[in-house]
């Protein structure tokens, strides 16, 4: 497995948190990065940053088509593909909308899944190729009120796992990434969420509350959070080993927390939640 791809490197949701950060740190590596987002116009930090810069969405298939065949027509193949677009959809499964919930699914899983289907052929023909899959702490275990994000970040953890080992023969390597809490600004997006947002007039008003409550000061703790160039670091890590990690945990508050959950036990983690949810 070559120690870094030679063709450029694909991130999407560039935009702003990790994807932005992201893609400035390839830049400053010297990879030819091409930075994507749905609205193109939110790109031009990195534009003048030297990155090429493309619209793409992953809830379309044309966006996405269009978007690998000009990299293609240009590099012959996408060296590296970072999987970052993504946002939370917060509510109790009793109360969340599910059409919301599946859009979430069509962005954080399936768009996830068919850019990746899109870039694999000419990587496989290449005989090289990284693809890296930005995940959570969140895909280990699962906090109330986040039950239907967690169980995007369930499903990368599942499909990152199946394609690790059946692309290496191909001289692909597949590397999951599992930030902890990282201010992004993803708290205020989860917690504007419809059902999260409904406290007043919700049988589960406290546990919104106190769910509330724990988002924001876990995000405002520099103790347990980190900013977004902490993850791109570790991105670009995974792009340039000659043998990445299937995993890479980001903060030490993520490390403890997938520890505990793992070594303790549901009965355990329960008791955790009980104290921290106020029941």
């Amino acid at each position: 497995m070559s120690p870094a791809p030679t063709g450029p490197v694909l991130v999407t949701g560039c935009s702003s948190g990790i994807g932005l950060a992201t893609a400035q740190a390839l830049l400053d590596a010297g990879h030819i990065v091409y930075a994507t987002a749905r609205r193109p116009e939110t790109l031009t930090g990195l534009a003048s940053s030297g990155a090429r810069t493309l619209a793409l969405d992953v809830t379309s298939e044309e966006s996405m088509s269009v978007a690998v065949k000009s990299i293609e027509a240009e590099h012959g193949r996408v060296g590296a593909l970072v999987n970052n677009a993504g946002y939370g959809e917060y509510g109790t499964i009793e109360e969340t909308d599910l059409e919301k919930v599946r859009t979430m699914f069509e962005t954080n899983v399936f768009g996830l899944a068919r850019l990746t289907q899109l870039v694999l052929p000419a990587m496989r023909d290449a005989g090289e190729g990284r693809i890296v899959n930005i995940g959570s702490m969140g895909g280990r275990f699962t906090f109330p009120v986040g039950g239907y994000y967690h169980s995007t970040k369930y499903a990368v953890e599942a499909l990152s796992d199946a394609l690790r080992n059946e692309v290496r023969r191909f001289g692909i390597g597949v590397s999951l990434i599992e930030p902890g809490l990282i201010r992004t600004g993803f708290e205020g997006t989860a917690l504007s969420s419809g059902a999260a947002a409904a406290q007043g007039s919700s049988p589960y008003a406290a546990l919104l509350a106190s769910s509330a409550s724990n988002t924001r000061g876990g995000y405002g703790n520099r103790m347990i959070s980190a900013g977004p160039e902490s993850v791109a670091k570790v991105v670009r890590r995974a792009i340039e080993s000659g043998h990445p990690k299937p995993r890479y945990v980001v903060t030490p508050a993520a490390r403890a927390l997938i520890a505990t959950r793992t070594l303790g036990g549901a009965r355990l983690w329960d008791l955790m939640m009980r104290a921290q949810f106020n029941g």
